[in-house]
């Protein structure tokens, strides 16, 4: 090499090495250039499918790239999970997670995933207390009153809910294991609501504004919420925990991403989400649907996380449910 030569090489080195070194990963100041897909393990209309619409959309206005919902059911949610257990860790693929996933890390053992350990937690997006209601020929008027009547007829009262694991089904799992109780669980693949409504079903542990309309109607008894406290829409219903300290099982709803997301991409999104559920409008929203806004760091809503998969975990193997 010539001399000349050289002393240029070692300059343009030299240079290159004073650089930023930029990492392959995605930048959070380029993130995101094309639009992002948030994956929903049900199809469209029910509540998680609703909640992640409302951040897709206030993302969208926000950040103005297209933050758009990708409906993949089946498997009790398990599709949606794994598709983006898999994907690249590019911030482009997200999930909407739910309470199912926390109750599937456990129902299922032969999952080619690990819920906590390939999903990274982005942002918590609400909380949904439910309510445990009956069917008024059912002559409990209060929770104790329920209890006593169930002890009394062991195996005969019938619970419905929308699939095992489902958050109806292991809310009452739990009811009955904290209050030594035995029901009939019945899942059903279409509305139940019918049938509580006729008198076939006795109780079910539901979101609040299923049934309110019933409530108020008269055509069903509230005997609880599942919340910690009692509920503004409700305040008269008081919360399990009043006659059973401990019982506070709630859904949520909440964003991930595939494990190894750049940290700065994961707070970026974090920060946007917690700007949208800030709004009032976005809170009106969530407030139809009977939710509250959760917001959350990346780290408080992973120990959120992990909280929700052990408690579940206990009530799984305490109640021996498996997957159908």
């Amino acid at each position: 090499m010539k001399l000349s030569n050289r002393r240029h090489f070692l300059h343009l080195a030299a240079g290159a090495a004073a650089l930023p070194v930029v990492p392959r990963t995605v930048r959070a100041d380029t993130y995101p250039s094309r639009p992002v897909r948030i994956l929903v393990g049900l199809p469209a209309g029910p509540a998680p499918d609703i909640v992640a619409r409302l951040i897709g959309q206030s993302l969208s206005e926000q950040i103005g790239q297209q933050f758009f919902v990708d409906n993949r059911p089946g498997a009790a949610g398990n599709i949606a999970a794994e598709a983006v257990a898999h994907a690249p860790s590019d911030g482009y693929t997200l999930l909407a997670m739910t309470i199912t996933n926390a109750v599937n890390a456990t129902l299922y053992d032969n999952l080619s995933f690990n819920f906590i350990d390939d999903i990274a937690p982005v942002a918590g997006v609400a909380i949904q207390p439910f309510i445990i209601v009956v069917n008024p020929s059912v002559p409990a008027q209060t929770l104790p009153e329920f209890i006593a009547y169930a002890k009394a007829n062991p195996g005969k009262i019938v619970m419905a809910s929308p699939g095992v694991g489902s958050s109806p089904h292991v809310f009452g799992a739990m009811f009955g294991v904290m209050a030594g109780i035995d029901m009939l669980h019945v899942p059903y693949r279409s509305s139940y609501l019918p049938d509580l409504l006729s008198g076939r079903v006795q109780v079910i542990f539901v979101a609040i504004p299923t049934v309110i309309g019933d409530i108020r109607a008269r055509k069903l008894r509230a005997l609880a919420v599942t919340s910690a406290k009692r509920q503004q829409v409700l305040p008269d219903i008081p919360a399990a925990a009043e006659f059973m300290p401990g019982y506070e099982p709630i859904g949520w709803y909440g964003i991930g991403a595939p494990k190894s997301t750049s940290a700065d991409v994961i707070e970026k999104l974090n920060n946007e989400i917690n700007v949208a559920l800030a709004d009032s409008k976005m809170k009106g929203r969530l407030d139809d649907m009977g939710a509250a806004p959760m917001p959350m760091t990346p780290a408080e809503f992973g120990q959120f996380i992990a909280n929700e998969t052990g408690k579940w975990a206990k009530v799984i193997r305490a109640a021996n449910i498996k997957p159908d």
